[in-house]
């Protein structure tokens, strides 16, 4: 194909992400159906491999009916930290080639490589060098998409996978469009597409033969314009560059409902830790701590509370969750279905040396010391090598090795923390 220089907009996405570092940490596991999730009666498949998925075994299915579906798939718990550790080599990769890198999540973003050309060449160049640097430098397989924006991008990238390379050339938007669903269109959830299909709309092609006043008489001002200008593949959105994460937490759903009061505290130390060691890993401190709690009976409820000072220490981020759940948390005798910890308000901006609500230690004191000494000894020696005393003396390391426990139906009865007082489908529709 010539080069294009109207060719300026990449996505990338990398196959079956969460199996495929699972492979590649454990090559016996190649060509088998793989599930990545909990495969508890309450689990939920997060990724399968594309064996698995021969079995219709897809993200967001409940463990059982996966289990149905494939009775003989392997099965790995989520590793965050180690996919975390993964995608940031890719990223890298990525802006090797550009600056403006706009990450969507951990296996996916969008890349404007149009300042790129004069030093790597066109734009199916570049895709077919990051490719090749991917595979090189982690062992994984990204598939692009090529195109004028965004949007045309992403629907590229999609379309043959696993391990492809999609172009859409300039002025074939249309037609690429014209013969897929409805529903890969931004924005069409069920109802839109029943209301689609009730006016003979089923394909994108279907959709671009309507005039712009049928479609808002039938769908609306907003929703009719923006469907027909994606429907003729225009999108005008710019790839931002080096979007920040807004939070880091974690959450677990028990295979029973908890009702022990040591094992939630149990949890919450474990969710805590966790996500601290993430916060210091990426150089960010949080001043919101976030606590979610989801009951038997589905009721959720989230509370936080903002902290004096930003932190990133564990035993900090785990007395403000257990504070919230002491004081804000009415659980009116039900078991505790689901738990999260999240840190929010997140900042570079280092901590100060006074004390403040829940910072009883300043910057160099035991705690920060000891979490710290933490990460260097888990960074050179794997995740068994040490942890605190408190998950040590249950064999916990993290929030799913805490999920997995059942708990003693002989202490159900035990008293959870005194409540003591009153306070305390598609990614979103581009806009042009």
């Amino acid at each position: 194909m010539p080069a294009h220089p109207e060719l300026t907009i990449l996505h990338a996405d990398l196959d079956a992400f969460f199996a495929a570092v699972e492979v590649l940490d454990d090559p016996s596991l190649l060509g088998k159906p793989l599930i990545i999730g909990h495969p508890g009666r309450r689990g939920v498949v997060s990724t399968a491999s594309y064996e698995a998925r021969k079995f219709g075994v897809h993200s967001a299915m409940p463990s059982v009916e996966a289990i149905r579906r494939c009775p003989g798939a392997e099965w790995r718990h989520p590793r965050g930290r180690r996919y975390a550790a993964i995608s940031r080599e890719v990223m890298e990769v990525f802006r090797s080639f550009t600056p403006l890198v706009e990450p969507l999540s951990l296996d996916e973003a969008f890349l404007d490589i149009s300042g790129s050309r004069l030093l790597f060449g066109d734009a199916i160049e570049i895709a077919q060098k990051i490719r090749h640097d991917v595979r090189e430098r982690t062992g994984l397989v990204v598939s692009l998409g090529v195109a004028e924006n965004k949007f045309l991008a992403k629907i590229a990238s999609d379309l043959e996978k696993p391990d492809a390379l999609t172009i859409v050339p300039p002025g074939a938007a249309e037609t690429f469009l014209a013969p897929l669903p409805i529903r890969r269109l931004w924005g069409v959830g069920p109802r839109t597409a029943e209301r689609l299909l009730a006016i003979g709309v089923k394909r994108i092609g279907d959709l671009q033969r309507l005039e712009l006043p049928f479609l808002v008489e039938h769908l609306g001002e907003q929703t009719g314009i923006h469907l027909h200008r994606l429907s003729h593949g225009l999108d005008t959105r710019r790839v931002e560059r080096g979007r920040e994460a807004k939070s880091i937490s974690t959450e677990s759903t028990f295979e029973f409902d908890l009702r022990d009061r040591l094992e939630i505290e149990d949890f919450l130390f474990c969710a805590a830790t966790e996500v601290a060691r993430s916060l210091r890993k990426d150089g960010w401190r949080s001043k919101t701590i976030q606590l979610k709690v989801r009951t038997g009976s589905f009721r959720t409820m989230t509370r936080s509370i903002t902290l004096d000072s930003p932190t990133d220490l564990g035993e900090t981020i785990f007395r403000a969750a257990l504070t919230l759940f002491a004081e804000r948390i009415d659980l009116e005798g039900e078991g505790v279905r689901l738990l999260g910890v999240g840190a929010a308000g997140l900042t570079h901006e280092e901590i100060p040396h006074q004390g403040g609500l829940f910072d009883e230690a300043p910057v160099d004191g035991p705690h920060a010391i000891s979490e710290r000494l933490m990460d260097r000894i888990l960074a050179t020696h794997g995740r068994e090598a040490i942890g605190p005393a408190r998950l040590l003396r249950r064999g916990l390391r993290d929030p799913d090795r805490v999920e997995q426990q059942k708990p003693d139906r002989s202490d159900a009865t035990a008293s959870l923390p005194e409540k003591r007082g009153p306070n305390g489908a598609s990614p979103p529709p581009p806009h042009g």
